[in-house]
Formats: structure tokens, C-alpha cells, sequence
């Protein structure tokens, strides 16, 4: 892990979200308003400067280490422009409109879609990512397959389609699964449940034949019977399911993961984290998401909850050798320490 830029810590819940940061550490005498007080004269033990020197870097930096097998990088998306977006921000009376049912994505979303795809398969995360996730709802999964989605056909090539042509009325051609992560739906990300009818979703039969290639195995019931047309879910039961759906994210084995969602989704479950954080961090953890905005972090599993094994750690002593330190080894073999 290299010094610059400065890994912060969040450690509101567990599992835990890391962030890259620039902050720089305020030196120490604008801490104190004067010098620090000078060191002991005696000479500590070569044991205690080293362990002072890691509780002092840790202390006023702010780093840390976890062991890689602890950790998954979420590549969180909130979906592009949908029609709901544009007639809420005209009047937010619209928001209660059937006509907004299951809100598509409009030409301007599309648009906002290509663009991220371009920009994920420019830095090398189309290639790298295990799975992708995605809400049930129809501009999430048009999102995910657009960003996400696999390589044009090539003849001979006989793979079902992640999204058939003119999904929505949207005018697009159909998507390909061709060579491109597996994706699956989980209701446990959707947006705000109730109320607003641009956040219930159609059965799961009828996206089906849109969506041939996600998985809707996990969506336990075939009609939408969370969404409720009188009660609104509160921000606290969002960032409740939100914990839920972090939470779940562990008995997953995928290591880098994808998440097609929403606003509300992500600003009340990441809310909740970068409260001991400098402010700018906390800031670029809980700040709203724009339409098809993308924010890459690391996700922390201090709990032992997800306690695999790393596929990368090495045991060493590949064949048998000395393992003691050299210097702990003179002190307890002088002789053969001398001869060596």
C-alpha cells in the first residue's frame, strides 16, 4: 500500500467502507500549539520504536491495513436519466403519476449510458468485475445492460440477449451477454419503496422476455407486493435495507462487484458511514449520485463475516529454511549465528 494517496478508515458499522482520500495530516505542533515534549533519554528496545512509530503513523495519518481477502471493491452506479427525473424536476406532484410507472430511461439516458460504457471499458473495469448487480426496475437494468453489457455478436455465436431491441419503446437494439460478467437482480437495492409508481416494478414474468440473460432467481415473488400505494418507506427503513443488502454482499464470492441502483438507495445507506472521517471524505461518501454517476470503493469486512481464504497470500518457507529473524537468531544461537 503506498503512502499517497492516504487510505481512510470508516468506522461507523461493520462491514466497513474505505475511500481514497488526499488528505494531508495537520502537523503536529498546530495540534498542541507547541513543540511535542522531547523523547526519554533512555534507549527503548528496537521492539518498542518500531511499534511506537506504526501507533504514531496510524494515529496522525489517518492509514491502515486489512488483508486483501477482507476486502471487495463496489463499482456503485445510480441509473441514468429516466423519464420520471424530468417530469419530477418540472413538478414533484409527478412523482404520484401511473404514468410514470416503471419509469424508462429517456434518449438523454441513453446517451448518459455510452458514455460510462466508454469510460469503464477505457479504465479497465469491464474487464475486471466479477458480477453485476442490479435493481428490478426497468431504468436500472436498461442501465446496467448498457453499461455493462457484452460484446456484438459475431456470426455462429448463439448467446441470449441481456436486453432484446426496443426494450422501454426505447429504440435501442438488443444488448449482447457475449463474454461479460453474470448479472443478477436483488430487490434489497431498489429505490424507496411506495407511494411513487416510477418506483414499482412489473412482474417478473413480464421482464423475463425483455431481459433474457439477468438472473431473477433471487426475486422470491413474481408480483411486486413491497411496493405499497399509501405507505412510503422512511429514510431509516431504506438505510435499514441498506445495511441488509451490505450485509449479503459477503456470502458472495465475487470480489469486485457492480451496483446498478438509485439516489435514495445510495445517499441513505452510505449516509450512515465517514462520520470519523475528514470532511471531504465524508463528503464524497454521502453526497448525492448524479444520473449515471459511477464512484468505485472498497468494502471492509472487520467482522470475520465473510472469512474466506486469499486466493493470492503465499505461506513461504517453500522448502524448509531458517525462519527466525536473523538478529533474534544470534541472540539465541550465538555460536551458529557467528558461523553463518
Amino acid at each position: 500500500m503506498i503512502a499517497m494517496p492516504i487510505q481512510t478508515v470508516i468506522h461507523i458499522c461493520n462491514p466497513t467502507l474505505y475511500l481514497n482520500s488526499s488528505f494531508v495530516p495537520t502537523p503536529i505542533s498546530k495540534l498542541y500549539g507547541t513543540p511535542p515534549p522531547p523523547p526519554l533519554p533512555q534507549r527503548p528496545s528496537r521492539f518498542r520504536t518500531c511499534f511506537s512509530a506504526l501507533l504514531d503513523m496510524d494515529s496522525t495519518g489517518g492509514q491502515s491495513l486489512y488483508p486483501l481477502h477482507r476486502c471487495k471493491t463496489l463499482h456503485l452506479v445510480r441509473h441514468a436519466q429516466g423519464i420520471h427525473n424530468v417530469e419530477g424536476e418540472k413538478n414533484h406532484e409527478a412523482y404520484l403519476s401511473y404514468d410514470l410507472f416503471d419509469a424508462q430511461l429517456t434518449p438523454l439516458g441513453w446517451k448518459q449510458v455510452h458514455n460510462l460504457r466508454k469510460h469503464v471499458q477505457a479504465c479497465g473495469i469491464s474487464k475486471s468485475i466479477d458480477l453485476v448487480i442490479v435493481s428490478p426496475l426497468l431504468r436500472t437494468m436498461q442501465t446496467a445492460v448498457g453499461v455493462f453489457g457484452g460484446e456484438a455478436y459475431t456470426d455462429g455465436v448463439n448467446v441470449p440477449p441481456l436486453m432484446v431491441a426496443n426494450t422501454g419503446n426505447s429504440g435501442h437494439p438488443a444488448i449482447s451477454s457475449l463474454n461479460c460478467p453474470p448479472f443478477v437482480a436483488v430487490e434489497l437495492c431498489r429505490e424507496h419503496l411506495g407511494v411513487h409508481p416510477c418506483d414499482k416494478r412489473r412482474s417478473i414474468r413480464e421482464y423475463r422476455p425483455l431481459f433474457p440473460a439477468i438472473d431473477f432467481s433471487l426475486v422470491e415473488n413474481d408480483d411486486d407486493i413491497l411496493w405499497k400505494p399509501d405507505i412510503r418507506e422512511t429514510n431509516e427503513e431504506v438505510a435499514d435495507r441498506g445495511q441488509k443488502f451490505l450485509k449479503w454482499l459477503w456470502t458472495r464470492e465475487e470480489k469486485e462487484i457492480a451496483i446498478v441502483t438509485h439516489s435514495g438507495f445510495l445517499f441513505h445507506t452510505l449516509s450512515s458511514f465517514g462520520n470519523d472521517c475528514h470532511p471531504i471524505v465524508k463528503s464524497e461518501i454521502c453526497a448525492n449520485f448524479a444520473n449515471c454517476e459511477l464512484r468505485s470503493m472498497v468494502f471492509i469486512d472487520r467482522s470475520m463475516m465473510g472469512s474466506a481464504s486469499s486466493t493470492t497470500n503465499y505461506p513461504g518457507k517453500i522448502p524448509n529454511g531458517l525462519d527466525l529473524p536473523s538478529d533474534v537468531a544470534t541472540e539465541k544461537l550465538p555460536e551458529e549465528g557467528l558461523a553463518n
